[in-house]
């Protein structure tokens, strides 16, 4: 992935820990002690309830994600951490989007909505609300599309990723 920003790289990385209380303050505690700052950051249940998939986006150098990564390979509860930056995985993010949207404008936001597979799941007097799905990309450009029209919120999950074919995601 080559977004940079502040001269440091974005990197997708993904883990696989105990479900148990303290995880995910002990996995934050690694980044922040290198100044790494956590940009995204989805935690689920795995399909065993024992333990949870952490999705995280991280903006640093590759010298200092080295290290973070080591150091959470050897945290007690950390049964994999692996960085996904470049490689082949299937990834997802979520936005819900409201935008300003008088009566006259509604059939062109709605169009422009449909051309990004985004669906109204709420129309108010003034304003439409927005569910889309896709890469990072696709939501950074949907939000730009209808910047025009004024954006009110959006919010967004942060990436979701899996491993493709067969291959475990960490």
């Amino acid at each position: 992935m080559e977004n940079r920003q502040n001269g440091y790289k974005k990197h997708t990385i993904s883990l696989y820990v105990n479900n148990k209380p303290g995880v995910l303050i002990r996995i934050a505690l690694v980044f922040a002690r290198r100044g790494y700052n956590i940009d995204s950051l989805v935690v689920s249940e795995a399909h065993d309830p024992d333990f949870s998939h952490m999705n995280l986006v991280a903006s640093g150098d590759e010298r200092t994600l080295d290290q973070i990564l080591k150091q959470l390979n050897k945290l007690v509860d950390v049964v994999h951490a692996k960085d996904n930056t470049g490689e082949d995985i299937i990834q997802r993010e979520l936005a819900l989007l409201k935008v300003k949207c008088t009566p006259e404008q509604r059939t062109e936001v709605l169009q422009l909505a449909h051309a990004f597979k985004a669906d109204p799941v709420d129309l108010g007097d003034s304003t439409v609300t927005l569910e889309v799905t896709g890469k990072t990309e696709k939501l950074d450009a949907v939000h730009r599309v209808f910047n025009k029209y004024g954006v009110l919120e959006m919010v967004r999950t942060g990436k979701v990723l899996i491993a493709r074919g067969e291959e475990q995601t960490a």
